[in-house]
């Protein structure tokens, strides 16, 4: 066989592997998510029959700060969470500012929703908004949906387990101070890498564990290994961050985070890694072995996307919205 066959060859088998990953890689990508007509509309204090829309992240701040909530059937464990919450809000000795919730029940099948809207109309001066995704959409597709539809000038991603203690808000809050004063596009993620050492985690499961370490390896090779601790659900985002992260966020399932940090990477935003108090709260949906497979696979998923393009972020704002005067 000569020369130039064997190159025939090579090059006929390069394209037939080529396009057979590249196949694989669309039916592996999902496809991006559209809102039901319902979804764009909430339930609060107020309006608790009647649903009302929802704004824009687009539209100009009108509170200070939005909490959104992703809840997938947490009857036991929100009530606590929206509670440790407001009580801190509500703290007197701290600077006072405007703040609404955004419960988003993804799709439960129990009463998350009428817990989360019951929880409102008893705490009527706390302005919590309830809405419910048609479809369990995944808790990134939850905390898109959720950002996507916030208010504050400033906004929070929180579990609604409970586990991140919600007073170190004001821990994140003065960090973005720092790397946002005039409120640029910037995000501060909780960490608890100061914790792998400590109780927290060393009484975790071996499995966990060793998911965790694994994990910190493969984002290395991501593009994301200067954040110690992508997976903490408490992270904050100026607004001019959220408008230009979450309309290219893609990925819904339990690895979103790696995505919305290498989407901020990728448009230059400061990122500030933050310790904060962490304790574990028994009623996690992970399943170590199924949820580790597939955030290895939607790794990879992301990472070829960005690579070849298939998957892009917008330009960067040239300047963040403020809050209206009298939170209009």
């Amino acid at each position: 066989m000569d020369q130039s066959t064997l190159l025939y060859a090579g090059a006929t088998l390069f394209a037939i592997t080529f396009t057979s990953c590249y196949v694989v890689l669309i039916i592996l990508s999902p496809a991006p998510r559209k809102a039901h007509p319902s979804e764009r509309t909430y339930r609060s204090a107020s309006s608790p029959t009647k649903p009302l829309p929802l704004g824009s992240v687009a539209d100009p701040a009108s509170v200070d700060l939005s909490v959104i909530v992703p809840a997938y059937n947490e009857t036991t464990r929100l009530p606590d969470m929206l509670q440790a919450a407001i009580t801190h809000l509500k703290n007197p000795t701290l600077k006072a500012r405007t703040y609404e919730f955004v419960v988003v029940d993804d799709g439960s099948s129990d009463d998350t929703a009428d817990l989360a809207l019951k929880f409102a109309v008893d705490c009527p001066e706390s302005e919590i908004r309830v809405v419910q995704l048609v479809k369990n959409a995944g808790k990134g597709g939850a905390v898109r949906h959720g950002m996507l539809h916030g208010r504050g000038r400033r906004l929070l991603m929180v579990d609604a387990d409970g586990a991140s203690r919600f007073e170190d808000l004001e821990l994140l809050w003065e960090e973005m101070d720092k790397v946002a004063p005039h409120e640029e596009a910037s995000v501060v993620v909780g960490s608890r890498a100061h914790l792998v050492k400590t109780e927290a985690v060393v009484k975790r499961s071996l499995l966990r564990n060793i998911l965790m370490y694994g994990l910190h390896t493969i984002l290395r090779i991501v593009g994301v290994g200067h954040i110690r601790d992508t997976q903490c659900g408490f992270k904050l985002f100026s607004r001019a961050a959220a408008q230009s992260i979450f309309p290219y966020q893609h990925l819904t399932t339990w690895i979103f985070d790696v995505e919305l940090l290498l989407l901020a990477k990728q448009l230059r935003m400061p990122v500030a890694e933050v310790p904060i108090e962490w304790h574990e709260v028994s009623g996690s949906k992970l399943n170590v072995v199924t949820d580790s497979l597939q955030m290895l696979r939607d790794l990879l998923v992301l990472r070829a996307n960005h690579l070849l393009g298939r998957w892009k972020v917008g330009p960067p704002l040239a300047k963040s919205s403020t809050v209206q005067p009298n939170g209009k």
